[in-house]
C-alpha cells in the first residue's frame, strides 16, 4: 500500500465523520411519527433515510479521496472501480427492516479495500451513538453509548460454552439446524444488522454463520474490524478470506465467523 506504515488516519478519520453525519440524517428521518417504506425489485425496503445517508457519505467521500472508486447500495455501480486498487465500499444503513421495525439494531457500515482486501472499517449505531472502527495494523476498537472515550477491544478466548449470534430477520433452516445440533453452543442471541459481528469483535460471542446470500457492503466493514479484533471471516463454501470490490457484489457462497480457529463448525454434515 502506498501508505504509511499502512496508518491509513486520514481515510479513518473522514470515515468516522461520514458515518456520524449520516447517522443524524438517519436519526431525523427515524424520529418522524411516521416515514414511507418503499421497496425494491429483490422486496428488500428501502427509506427516506437510506437515501439521505447515502448522499452524505458519498458527497463527503468523494470530495475527500477523489481518486477512489465507491461501491455504495443506493448508489448507482461504476463498474470502473473494478479497475481501481482503492474503493470505497458503503452501507448507508444496514439492517433497514429493522429500522422499519423501529428496534435499533440499524448500523451505518463504511469500509475501505485495497487490491479487495478490507483495510479500514466503520461502524455506527445511529439510535446509540456507539461506534466500532478498525484500521490495518492498528486493532479494534469500540466507544459505548454517552461515552466520549474508544477502547481496544479483541475476540474472546472461549473454546466451550459458546455463544452464537444469528439474524433477527434473516435467519434459515440450515443455520437453526447447525445451532441446534451443536452441543458447545450454550446460547444463541439475535441481532439485526452488522451488531452481530460487533459482538464477536468485543469478546460477546464466539460463532456467526450466514448461509443465506449478503452483499459486499453488509459485511466488508464488519470483517476488518472482526480481523483487527483477532477473530476469524471467511468465505463458508470455500474457507478462504472474503474478497471485495468484485464485478459481482453478491456474497453467494455465504461466511462465517469465530474467535479462534477451532471453533468453526463442519457444515458438510
Amino acid at each position: 500500500m502506498n501508505k504509511s506504515q499502512g496508518k491509513l488516519a486520514d481515510e479513518l478519520r473522514a470515515a468516522i465523520i461520514a458515518g456520524r453525519e449520516a447517522s443524524q440524517e438517519i436519526m431525523a428521518v427515524y424520529e418522524k411519527n411516521d416515514f414511507a417504506v418503499d421497496y425494491k425489485e429483490d422486496d428488500s425496503p428501502l427509506t427516506e433515510a437510506d437515501r439521505r445517508a447515502n448522499e452524505v457519505i458519498v458527497k463527503s467521500l468523494q470530495k475527500k479521496f477523489p481518486r477512489y472508486a465507491i461501491l455504495a447500495e443506493e448508489s448507482s455501480d461504476d463498474k470502473t472501480r473494478l479497475d481501481k486498487d482503492w474503493c470505497w465500499i458503503i452501507d448507508p444503513l444496514d439492517g433497514t427492516k429493522e429500522f422499519v421495525k423501529r428496534n435499533g439494531e440499524f448500523t451505518v457500515n463504511i469500509a475501505l479495500v485495497y487490491r479487495q482486501k478490507p483495510v479500514l472499517g466503520v461502524i455506527n449505531v445511529p439510535v446509540t451513538g456507539e461506534l466500532y472502527y478498525a484500521a490495518k495494523g492498528r486493532g479494534a476498537r469500540y466507544r459505548p453509548e454517552k461515552e466520549t472515550a474508544c477502547r481496544e477491544i479483541a475476540v474472546s478466548d472461549k473454546v466451550d460454552d459458546l455463544r452464537a449470534v444469528k439474524s433477527r430477520s434473516h435467519a434459515s433452516e440450515e443455520l437453526n439446524q447447525l445451532l441446534n445440533n451443536t452441543a458447545r453452543i450454550t446460547e444463541v442471541k439475535e441481532r439485526g444488522s452488522s451488531l452481530k459481528g460487533c459482538l464477536i469483535a468485543r469478546g460477546e460471542a464466539e460463532i456467526y454463520y450466514r448461509f443465506n446470500p449478503t452483499m459486499e457492503w453488509d459485511v466488508a466493514a464488519m470483517d476488518c474490524i472482526i480481523r483487527e479484533a483477532g477473530g476469524i471471516m471467511r468465505n463458508l463454501k470455500t474457507g478462504e478470506r472474503m474478497k471485495y470490490n468484485r464485478e459481482n457484489s453478491v456474497n453467494e457462497d455465504g461466511f462465517y465467523v469465530v474467535n479462534r480457529e477451532e471453533n468453526a463448525l463442519n457444515t458438510s454434515e
